[in-house]
């Protein structure tokens, strides 16, 4: 069955889930999320896949976060809505594999998919 990460290629992270994924299989699609923002409904479907709320998947370490959202109360709609706007603010990287996702971090968590 195939993979699919939602990658940025700057993140050392990311592109060690990758090589990893590489080893394992070839049928990987990537999504350089930074490029090509998910719609609503697929970040939700993938949210739902990793069991996690949006504020579970927040960088809350990116400045954007720290000078514009810190501080407010939001709704997990709201989060949504401000991480698709602000795709930086995603937690990278985030595997597919059929009904299952996972946050790869550290990337080893992939053989539990």
């Amino acid at each position: 069955m195939s993979y699919t990460i939602y990658h940025n290629p700057r993140c050392s992270k990311s592109r060690k889930a990758l090589a990893l994924l590489e080893e394992k299989d070839d049928d990987i699609t990537i999504i350089k999320y930074l490029e090509r923002v998910p719609t609503k409904q697929e970040f939700e479907k993938v949210l739902a896949k990793l069991n996690l709320r949006p504020t579970d998947v927040l960088r809350k370490t990116e400045s954007i976060y720290k000078e514009q959202f810190k501080n407010l109360e939001l709704n997990d709609h709201e989060w949504i809505e401000v991480m698709l706007e602000n795709p930086k603010l995603i937690e990278r990287p985030i595997v597919i594999k059929g009904n299952k996702a996972i946050l790869a971090r550290p990337a080893e968590l992939i053989n539990e998919l």
